[in-house]
C-alpha cells in the first residue's frame, strides 16, 4: 500500500512539484533498515536533495520555459561593455572598441563591386582588423573557419555569391540598447565607428533616451545579420528619425550638461572673441569641408570683435548654400520682465529672451530652455519641424564638438571659494533665521495657550503645523534669494543653476547658506521617542530645531541633531525609489501585455489582433503624437505664419487687402473642403442642409476641424490688419467693397506705415498655407503603427519618475488626495474602494458662504452627538427614560435645517433601536425623552416571565441605547465622512465632498448635479454609464501626470480609457480584466497564471489562431503589426483564359465509382 502512495505521490509531483509536500513522502522500502534499491529512491527525498521542479514549475515564472526561453532569449550577434562619453562622435555614431569589432561579424555575399574588398578580408583572416570569421561557400553546407587552412588560396577561388562572415567596420548598422528597456527609444540603431581602447563610447546627446550616465553603466549592441534588418534599423530605430520621443512630440536627444553650460558661456552678452579666438571656435564646430561665410564683426575699433552670438548664428546656417532659415522667438530659463509694460520681451534685463531672425541670434542666452530637450521651442526642433531631422542632426553635432573643446580651453571648475558666504550674507541670514524662529514661538505659545485660529477644515495641531511649515519654507527662500543675489556672476554652481545644465538655486543656496526643513512623509520629523522627535530636546517641544529645522548650509557643517535628521530624510528618499521601481515595472508590463497587439489598421481604425474595433480613428483625429507641434495640435500656426512672413518677405511685394487675404486662403481650403463628402448610414450623399447633424458624424470630422482652424487663423490675422489700417485713417477693406479705388486718395505715407506695422502679402498667405497642409498630412498616422504599444511605454515610462506621496488638496491642509503612482494604479487596476474618494460638487449659489454651509449641512453626515448638550439616563418608580437635551445655538450656528421634530424621527428611523414614536415624547422645546420600557411592556414581561427580574433587563437596556445614540445620524448622507467648503482660485466657493455616493450628492437641493464629479471611476460608470467612466478614466489619469509635470499626449491616455471600456463595462489592466479582453490562451499564458490557462485550454479543447504579438513572438512567428501589417504580392503576366482550375484526381475517380454503383443498382 505505501509503494502505491508513493507512486501516487510521485507521478503528482511529476504535474506540479508544489502539490504535495515532499517531507510527507513515505519511504518506500518498508520500515527496517534493509530499504533496498528503493529506499534510496525515498530518501532522494530527504532534507539534503535539492526539491523536484515538476512539469509546472518549468513553465512558470520569469525563469520559466514561457518568460524565460520563448517570449524572451539569449540571442547570438551581441556584445555587452561599459559605455564611456566621446562628444567628437556623430549622435548616430557608437564607438566600437576594435576586439568586439573581430568577434561580432556580418555576412557579405560576393558581388562583383565587392570582390576586392572581400580578398583583402580574406587575406587579413580572423587577427587583424578589418578581417573575416568566416567564408560559406556557394554550393557547401558547412563554413569555413578562417583562423586554419590556406587564405590566400581560399581568397583566389572567392566566386560571385559566396558569403564571407566579415569584422564589423566603420558605418555598418548596429543596434544599441541599454536597460531597462522603458521606451522604445531605450534601444535605436547607430552607425558603427571602430575605435582601440574597451568601451562602448557614444554622443552625450543620446544619452537622455537611453537613461545613461557614465559612472559604471554597461550597454548592449546588436548587429543585424540581413539588409532587410539594416534597412528597417536605419529608417524606424535610426537616431536621426527618433529626436522626438512619441509619448509627446518634444524632442528627447539634445543638448545636455557641459554642452548647454558651454553654450551659456559663449552666448552670454560678455562674450567678445578676436579673429583669431572667432575662427578657431569655428573650426572647432565643423566637419573639415565646410566653407564658412564670415559676418562682419559687432565691434570695429579699436579691434575687430565678434559676439559668441554670432558663433551660434553660423552653427544654424554656416553659408549662404545652406537652406536653413529659422525663426524663433522663446524665453529663456531664467527670463525677467523688462522694467516697463510697454517694452517688448527682449529688451530682458537679464538678456532672457531669445529672438532668431533668419538664422541670425539676435537676443538671448543659450540655455536649457532654447537647445535642451523636452521643450518645443527649442533651436533644434525648429530645425527639424521646418528642415527636417538630417539638418538638426548636422547643427546638434556641431555644438557638441565645439562647447566640448571651448569648455577644455576655457576651464570649468568648482572649488571650495565658490560655496564660501560673505559676511554680510552670514549676517543677514542669522536675522531671517532668528526672526522666523520668533514666529513659530509665538505660534506655539498661542497654541499651548488654545488661543491658535484654526484653519477650515484642520484641528489646533494641524493649524500650527501648517503655518509653522509655511514660516520655515518662505525663510529658506528668501534667505535663497539673497545668495543669488550676493554670489558673484562667474560662480560656477550657480552658472550651472541658471543655465539649467544641472541643480537649481535651491542646490547652491543650501550649499552656502541654510539646508532648511526636512521633510518625512509630507510633515515635519515625527516624534520617535517619547513624545519627541530626539532625546537632545524637551519632551513635547515644537520648535523648529527639535522638528528638524536644519540652520546650518552643507559648507558650515550640520550638527549631530540635523545631520540625523538629514539622514532621515535621505533614507527615506531611497526607500521610495526601491519601492517604486518593482510598483512602476509591474505595472508598465501589465499596460503593455494588455494594450500590445493594438494597431493603426488601413481603414484608419484601431483594432486588436482579432479584429475587435477599439476606436474608429486614432485619438479621434488620427494623428501620430510623433508630429504634435503645439498643445498636442499638427502645427503651430503663430511660429509657422512667423517662418513663412520672413522666408518670403520681400520689399517689392505688394499688400493684401483684408477681404483678399480670406479669399487667398478659402480659394485653397475649399476644394480640399469639397472633397470630404458625408453620406448616410446607407451610402447616400447627405444634403446640405443636414451637414451638421450628430448622427451624420464621420471619421474625417477632424480634417474639417482643421481646416477650419486655419481658416479662422488667417481671418484673425486678416482682422489684424483691417484694425492697422483703421488706426492709420484708410479704409478696413473687411468685406469686398463696390469701389476698389478707396486708397486712391490715401497718401504714400500712411500706407508705408501700414506696410511697416502688418504687411501680408499672397506669397505669405500661400506659404503659410502649404506649409500647415503639408504639415497635416504628415503627422497622419500611418498604417500599422502600434500605438498600443507605444501608448503602453508612454504611460508607464513616467511613472518611474512620479512619486509616490499623497499630496495635499490646494487651500485645504487636512483634504489628502492620493496622486503618483498609487493613484494611477488604482485608475488602471478599477478598483472598487480606492484611498482617497472625493466628490466635487458644484453649488447652485456659489457666492454665498452662508448658503454654502447650509448645503455642506444637507450632505455632511450630522451625528447626534454633534447637536446634544448631554444625553443622560434617568431612573423613576413609574417610568425610566433617556433624556436628550439638544443645543439649538449649535444647530443655529451650523446653518443645519434641523427641527427638534426630525431629530425624534432621525431616532425613530435608526436601525436595530427598536424605538417606537410612541416610546418618544418631545419636552418643552429642547429635550427628547426615549422611554425605555413602556407601562404596558412592564405588565407583558412580569407575565411572561419571571426568570430575570425586569430591572436587570432595564439597566442593560438603558446602557446600549446610551453607548449606541450617540451615533445616531439625523441629518445628511451616511456614507459621506465629511464636506469642505473650499474657496476656489476665481473667490468661487465648491464642497469637496470625502467618501462614496455620487447619486445622492448630485440629487442633494443646492448642488447642480450636472456639474458634479468624482475620481471614482467605478462610481462613475454606476451612476451615469459606460461613456463618461471612460472619459473620467482620461481625466483622472491626465489630471495626476499633469500635476507631476509629466507631457502625456491625449491620445494614448484616450487609447487607454478605449481599452478599458469597449466591451461595455470597465475593466482593468489586471489579469481578470486581460482575461476578459482576450481569448488568446498562449497571450494568457505568457502573462501569469501560466499552468491555470493550459490546463483550462487543454480540458475545453481551446484553439489559438496566433494572430496577437506574443502568440506569434512565442512561435517564432512574424507579427501582423509595423512592417508585418501587408503583405507583398507578385504580379504575374498571365492572361486569365490561360488560368484554369486543376484536373482533380479523385473527385472524378469517385464520381465514376457512384455512377457504378447506380447503374449495378
Amino acid at each position: 500500500m505505501e509503494q502505491w502512495d508513493y507512486m501516487q505521490l510521485s507521478v503528482a509531483m511529476y504535474i506540479n512539484s508544489d502539490a504535495a509536500n515532499p517531507a510527507l513522502m513515505p519511504s518506500p522500502g518498508g520500515g527496517g533498515g534493509a530499504g533496498g534499491g528503493a529506499g534510496g529512491a525515498g530518501g532522494g527525498a530527504s532534507k539534503s536533495a535539492k526539491p523536484i521542479r515538476g512539469f509546472c514549475q518549468r513553465l512558470k515564472g520569469k525563469q520559466g520555459r514561457f518568460r524565460g526561453n520563448l517570449s524572451g532569449k539569449r540571442v547570438d550577434f551581441s556584445g555587452r561593455t561599459v559605455i564611456s562619453p566621446d562628444p567628437n562622435l556623430r549622435i548616430d555614431e557608437v564607438a566600437v572598441p576594435d576586439r568586439v569589432a573581430k568577434v561580432l561579424t556580418y555576412p557579405e555575399k560576393c558581388t562583383r563591386y565587392n570582390k576586392e574588398k572581400l580578398q583583402k578580408l580574406i587575406l587579413n583572416g580572423p587577427t587583424v582588423h578589418p578581417g573575416a570569421n568566416y567564408l560559406l561557400k556557394k554550393n557547401e553546407d558547412a563554413r569555413r573557419n578562417l583562423r586554419y587552412g590556406d587564405r590566400v588560396k581560399l581568397a583566389k577561388q572567392l566566386h560571385y555569391g559566396d558569403v564571407v562572415e566579415r569584422h564589423i567596420e566603420d558605418g555598418d548598422v548596429v543596434l544599441f540598447n541599454r536597460q531597462p528597456s522603458l521606451h522604445r527609444l531605450s534601444i535605436l540603431s547607430h552607425y558603427a565607428k571602430i575605435r582601440p581602447w574597451r568601451t562602448f563610447r557614444l554622443n552625450e546627446c543620446v544619452c537622455t533616451p537611453y537613461n545613461a550616465d557614465f559612472d559604471g553603466d554597461e550597454m548592449n549592441l546588436h548587429v543585424p545579420q540581413t539588409e532587410e534588418a539594416r534597412a528597417e534599423a536605419i529608417n524606424l530605430m535610426g537616431v536621426k528619425n527618433n529626436l522626438l520621443t512619441p509619448k509627446s512630440g518634444e524632442p528627447i536627444i539634445a543638448a545636455t550638461q557641459d554642452f548647454i553650460t558651454g553654450s551659456y558661456l559663449i552666448s552670454h552678452k560678455d562674450s567678445f572673441f578676436d579673429r583669431a579666438t572667432f575662427t578657431q571656435l569655428l573650426s572647432m564646430m565643423c566637419d573639415a569641408d565646410l566653407q564658412f561665410d564670415l559676418p562682419p564683426p559687432a565691434i570695429m575699433k579699436p579691434v575687430f570683435m565678434w559676439t559668441g552670438k554670432q558663433i551660434f548664428s553660423m552653427l544654424i546656417k554656416p553659408n549662404s548654400k545652406s537652406p536653413v532659415v529659422i525663426n524663433l522667438d522663446a524665453k529663456n530659463k531664467t527670463y525677467t520682465a523688462p522694467k516697463k509694460k510697454h517694452w517688448r520681451n527682449e529688451m530682458s534685463p537679464n538678456d532672457g529672451f531669445v529672438i532668431i531672425r533668419g538664422s541670425q541670434v539676435l537676443s538671448g542666452v543659450m540655455d536649457k530652455s532654447t537647445l535642451g530637450d523636452g521643450k518645443k521651442h527649442s533651436v533644434f526642433y525648429t530645425i527639424l519641424r521646418d528642415y527636417g531631422p538630417e539638418a538638426a542632426a548636422t547643427a546638434m553635432n556641431r555644438m557638441a564638438k565645439l562647447c566640448a573643446r571651448f569648455l577644455g580651453n576655457r576651464g570649468f571648475s568648482i572649488g571650495i571659494n565658490d560655496v564660501t558666504p560673505g559676511l554680510e550674507l552670514k549676517s543677514k541670514k542669522e536675522e531671517m533665521v532668528e526672526l522666523a524662529y520668533a514666529k513659530c514661538d509665538e505660534l506655539i505659545t498661542l497654541y499651548n495657550q488654545g488661543k491658535l485660529e484654526t484653519q477650515p477644515g484642520c484641528n489646533e495641531e494641524q493649524t500650527l503645523e501648517a503655518k509653522i511649515g509655511g514660516l520655515l519654507s518662505k525663510v529658506r527662500e528668501e534667505v535663497g534669494e539673497v545668495c543669488i543675489n550676493e554670489l558673484d556672476s562667474s560662480n560656477a554652481p550657480l552658472i550651472m543653476a541658471t543655465c539649467g545644465s544641472k541643480g537649481s538655486t535651491l542646490n547652491v543656496s543650501q550649499m552656502v547658506a541654510v539646508v532648511g526643513q526636512q521633510i518625512i512623509a509630507g510633515n515635519r520629523v515625527p516624534d520617535g521617542f517619547q513624545d519627541r522627535s530626539l532625546p537632545h530636546f524637551a519632551k513635547n517641544s515644537k520648535t523648529p530645531q527639535s522638528k528638524g529645522f536644519v540652520r546650518n548650509s552643507f559648507f558650515s557643517g550640520l550638527s549631530p541633531p540635523e545631520f540625523l535628521f538629514h539622514a532621515i530624510s535621505g533614507r527615506e528618499g531611497l526607500v521610495d525609489t526601491a519601492v517604486k521601481t518593482a510598483e512602476t515595472g509591474y505595472m508598465s508590463r501589465r499596460l503593455m501585455k494588455s494594450l500590445e497587439d493594438l494597431s493603426c489598421q488601413y481603414d484608419n481604425t484601431v483594432r486588436t489582433s482579432s479584429n475587435g474595433i477599439v476606436q474608429f480613428t486614432y485619438g479621434g483625429d488620427g494623428l501620430d503624437p510623433f508630429d504634435m507641434e503645439g498643445d498636442a495640435k499638427p502645427v503651430n500656426f503663430v511660429r509657422t505664419w512667423d517662418h513663412s512672413y520672413n522666408v518670403t518677405f520681400s520689399a517689392a511685394d505688394s499688400c493684401l487687402k483684408p477681404f483678399e487675404i480670406v479669399d487667398v486662403a478659402n480659394s485653397v481650403l475649399q476644394p480640399l473642403e469639397a472633397a470630404l463628402v458625408r453620406y448616410d448610414n446607407l451610402g447616400h450623399l447627405v444634403a446640405a442642409e443636414d451637414q451638421d447633424k450628430l448622427e451624420y458624424v464621420d471619421q474625417k470630422d477632424a480634417e474639417r476641424d482643421f481646416y477650419q482652424s486655419i481658416r479662422e487663423f488667417v481671418t484673425k490675422k486678416a482682422a489684424a490688419l483691417a484694425q492697422v489700417r483703421t488706426s492709420k485713417g484708410l479704409h478696413a477693406y473687411s468685406e469686398k467693397p463696390a469701389d476698389l479705388d478707396l486708397d486712391s486718395r490715401a497718401s504714400d505715407a500712411q500706407l508705408a506705415a501700414v506696410d511697416q506695422l502688418c504687411k501680408i502679402t499672397r506669397a505669405c498667405v500661400l506659404k503659410f498655407l502649404t506649409i500647415s497642409l503639408q504639415k497635416y498630412k504628415r503627422a497622419k498616422v500611418e498604417p500599422g503603427t502600434a500605438v498600443g504599444a507605444i501608448g503602453a511605454q508612454s504611460i508607464g515610462e513616467p511613472g518611474t519618475q512620479m512619486t509616490l506621496k499623497t499630496f495635499h488638496f490646494a487651500g485645504v491642509a487636512s483634504m489628502n488626495v492620493t496622486l503618483g503612482v498609487p493613484r494611477i494604479k488604482e485608475i488602471i487596476n478599477a478598483s472598487k474602494v480606492i484611498s482617497t474618494p472625493i466628490i466635487n460638487a458644484v453649488l447652485v449659489n456659489d457666492e454665498d458662504e452662508r448658503a454654502a454651509r447650509v448645503v455642506k449641512g444637507r450632505i455632511e453626515k450630522t451625528l447626534l452627538s454633534d447637536v446634544a448638550f448631554y444625553i443622560q439616563d434617568v431612573y423613576k418608580d413609574d417610568l425610566s427614560f433617556i433624556q436628550v437635551k439638544v443645543d439649538l445655538k449649535t444647530i443655529e450656528r451650523l446653518q443645519f435645517e434641523l427641527t427638534i421634530d426630525e431629530i425624534a424621527q432621525a431616532i425613530v428611523k435608526a436601525p436595530k433601536l427598536k424605538i417606537s414614536a410612541g416610546d418618544i415624547n418631545i419636552v418643552g422645546r429642547n429635550r427628547i425623552n426615549i422611554s425605555v420600557f413602556s407601562a404596558e411592556s412592564r405588565l407583558k414581561s412580569h407575565s411572561v416571565s419571571m426568570k430575570e427580574p425586569i430591572e436587570n433587563e432595564l439597566f442593560y437596556r438603558m446602557q446600549n441605547l446610551r453607548r449606541v445614540l450617540p451615533n445616531v445620524v439625523v441629518k445628511g448622507l451616511p456614507d459621506i465622512a465629511r464636506a469642505v467648503i473650499n474657496i476656489r482660485d476665481d473667490g468661487k466657493k465648491e464642497l469637496l465632498v470625502e467618501g462614496y455616493g455620487l447619486r445622492d450628492v448630485m440629487c442633494t437641493d443646492g448642488v447642480v448635479g450636472t456639474k458634479t464629479r468624482t475620481n471614482h471611476v467605478l462610481e462613475v460608470y454606476q451612476v451615469l454609464g459606460i461613456e463618461a467612466a471612460r472619459s473620467s478614466i482620461i481625466g483622472e489619469i491626465d489630471y495626476t501626470m499633469s500635476k507631476h509635470g509629466m507631457s502625456v499626449d491625449p491620445r494614448h491616455i484616450q487609447l487607454l480609457g478605449d481599452v478599458m471600456s469597449y466591451k461595455g463595462e470597465v475593466l482593468g489592466i489586471t489579469r481578470f480584466g486581460l482575461s476578459k479582453m482576450r481569448d488568446s490562451v498562449l497571450q494568457l499564458a505568457s502573462f501569469e497564471k501560466t499552468t491555470d490557462h493550459l490546463f483550462d485550454a487543454a480540458f475545453y479543447m481551446k484553439e489559438d489562431k496566433v494572430e496577437g504579438v506574443s502568440e506569434c513572438i512565442i512561435l517564432g512567428q512574424t507579427m501582423s503589426i509595423g512592417t508585418g501589417a501587408f503583405k507583398l504580392v507578385k504580379r504575374t503576366n498571365l492572361r486569365e483564359e490561360k488560368v484554369k482550375s486543376k484536373v482533380p484526381l479523385f473527385e472524378d475517380v469517385f464520381d465514376k465509382a457512384l455512377k457504378t454503383v447506380a447503374v449495378a443498382a
